[in-house]
């Protein structure tokens, strides 16, 4: 016969393992009442597999609301029972992880604003030395995936053998479409570093907003993202924090039902044989652009050396601007947006100045 704590580790293991994973709840634990009502409205749409809830909430700003604290981890706890989901919390310190671990919690995830600090990635890491338990990392705030990838190697140290990334945007200085910037690509190479690793999309973060939050989940489930974290809340237009981006369980079964769910391959021959043909296109095409690249830096180095005979600077800003105007419009023509356009020649402009200045050095 099973013990009630084998049962409970077997319900949260088939959690994690499922593809896709949908994890849900409000943003912040605001009343015992909102959690349990929240807890059961989401159970009974028979989609979410895991409940979330803040219960401590970094905020940018003092004087906003920081979360209910310790206090709300029992109704987390009562809201594990009644609806037999596992529960997830965010934590930022040493004595975050002990409070959620000693009410029961299933899964820690640890926040943006903490992934950031090495030195608070660290804490937690201490905390959880001789725990068996998922823990999931959210990307840094800032771009920078070093520290997101430093993250889960503190936090590998200390012994956690399951631990998935949470990609929730980037800030960056001028975005207004988004809460944060989803920087698809940095997530996307964050996933490549960390294959073995289930990659959760959390579009709450990403939108800021409800109305958009469906082309973001679906965009992520498009990229083979393992699951999905979005804020659910009984009553989002008066939720105690981030009620823009929330969305009623049911609404969030609604999102859920619409989205095209889509498989990473299928056991047919006939697909795996047109998808071969067509990728041995793409690598003889890669492998005429290589050459290509190669021919024009062979170029780049001769006109490195007429510059270094005249003594004429490396860069010369008139010619830039010129190629990319040049390569945004007939770019345009073939359906190349010209933001790759720009980041392509970014790259190639740079290898080229590297070979003049090699010459230039020479």
């Amino acid at each position: 016969m099973q013990s009630a704590e084998q049962t409970t580790n077997e319900i949260v293991q088939a959690a994690w393992d499922k593809r896709p994973l949908i994890i849900s709840g409000p943003c912040s634990a605001e009343t015992e009442d909102q959690v349990l009502a929240t807890a059961q409205r989401l159970a009974a749409t028979g989609k979410v597999d895991m409940l979330r809830a803040g219960i401590w909430k970094p905020r940018t700003k003092p004087g906003m609301f920081e979360g209910v604290g310790a206090k709300g981890l029992p109704w987390l706890q009562q809201a594990k029972k009644l609806t037999g989901l596992p529960t997830t919390v965010e934590v930022a310190t040493g004595k975050q992880v002990q409070d959620a671990l000693t009410f029961d919690v299933d899964v820690l995830w640890i926040g943006a604003r903490t992934t950031v600090n090495p030195f608070s990635v660290q804490e937690v890491a201490d905390a959880l030395r001789g725990v068996d338990i998922p823990v999931m990392i959210k990307n840094p705030i800032n771009p920078d995936l070093e520290l997101w990838s430093g993250a889960v190697e503190r936090i590998a140290r200390a012994g956690i053998r399951q631990i998935g990334l949470i990609h929730r945007g980037f800030s960056s200085y001028g975005n207004s479409e988004y809460r944060n910037a989803p920087m698809w690509h940095l997530a996307i190479d964050m996933k490549l570093k960390h294959p073995g690793m289930p990659l959760i999309n959390d579009p709450s973060h990403i939108c800021g907003r409800r109305e958009i939050l469906l082309e973001v989940m679906q965009k992520a489930i498009d990229l083979d993202y393992d699951g999905l974290m979005i804020e659910s809340h009984i009553d989002p237009d008066n939720a105690w924090s981030d009620a823009k981006q929330q969305v009623t369980p049911e609404r969030l079964a609604e999102m859920l039902d619409s989205i095209i769910w889509r498989k990473e391959d299928v056991n047919s021959e006939e697909y795996h044989a047109a998808l071969e043909a067509l990728r041995q296109k793409i690598n003889h095409l890669d492998d005429e652009l290589m050459q290509i690249l190669g021919q024009r830096m062979k170029i780049a180095e001769q006109i490195g050396k007429y510059k270094k005979e005249n003594n004429i600077t490396i860069l010369q800003t008139s010619r830039w601007n010129e190629i990319i105007e040049r390569a945004s419009v007939k770019g345009d023509k073939i359906g190349l947006s010209k933001e790759f356009i720009t980041k392509y020649l970014d790259a190639v402009h740079m290898e080229s100045i590297n070979h003049q200045k090699k010459v230039l050095d020479s």
